[in-house]
């Protein structure tokens, strides 16, 4: 199956392990989990459940020990490390708690990141870069760096660079961690409004309130599934993205 037709990800039979013998640790222990275009899900489990280990699977920041990963219909295990490369940069826009913006750059050249290691031309990138930043309410921070931008809106900085490619998938790990909860409500409000649009969000947290979000949670424990439910997020359709406060 490839195409439109196919999963966003088809995570099949997956098993980590990390070491050999008796040490050997098993993060993972035959995973199979489907999430379909437009989905929202919400991976949850407490330290050492496997759901770290499986979102750097999903990533593509690392590879399963056995089983198989399809993402949007890609075979992501027989690709060579420039392919898979690739595959990250246009297939998967990441959100770390941490942010990970760079200091010295201003949010417009942060968000345009990603584009330029597309080979994306100036004059495309700058276009993109600003309607990513105008749809998560940051249009008059542009030329803010990192250290002028509060923790809130450099996670949202974080977020339009992970929109700029308009990925299949959007990943983001526990990323209201670093937030106070006015923060957090504004960085889910715009989570909730990119699902109301469509986009195939996966969200990896042990925070309920932030699960609540989702149409979907996963639960990891000892490295299997042991719970799959759907469930209505809160909230109902939000407002317009851009309507968060600065």
């Amino acid at each position: 199956m490839t195409g439109q037709m196919a999963p966003v990800l088809d995570i099949r039979a997956v098993a980590k392990v990390y070491g050999e013998g008796e040490t050997a640790v098993h993060a993972l222990r035959g995973v199979s989990v489907k999430v379909e275009r437009g989905d929202y899900v919400a991976i949850m489990g407490a330290s050492g459940s496997g759901k770290s280990t499986l979102m750097n699977i999903i990533g593509c920041l690392d590879i399963p020990s056995s089983g198989s990963y399809l993402l949007d219909g890609t075979n992501v295990g027989v690709l060579d490390e420039v392919r898979l490369a690739i595959v990250r940069n246009r297939k998967i826009g990441f959100v770390f708690q941490s942010f990970n913006l760079i200091p010295r750059m201003s949010a417009l050249a942060n968000v345009e990141l990603p584009l330029a290691y597309g080979g994306v031309k100036s004059a495309e990138r700058r276009t993109r870069a600003l309607a990513a930043l105008d749809q998560v309410g940051l249009a008059e921070r542009v030329g803010h760096q990192p250290n002028e931008l509060s923790g809130g809106q450099q996670q949202r900085v974080a977020l339009a660079r992970a929109l700029v490619t308009s990925p299949t998938l959007l990943l983001a790990d526990e990323p209201t961690g670093a937030l106070d909860s006015k923060s957090s409500d504004d960085v889910m409000r715009i989570f909730d409004g990119l699902s109301a649009t469509g986009r195939t969000i996966v969200l990896i947290t042990h925070e309920d309130d932030v699960a609540a979000h989702a149409k979907r949670v996963i639960r990891l424990m000892d490295g299997q599934v042991v719970e799959d439910v759907r469930r209505s997020p809160v909230g109902g359709l939000p407002p317009r993205l851009a309507e968060v406060t600065t």
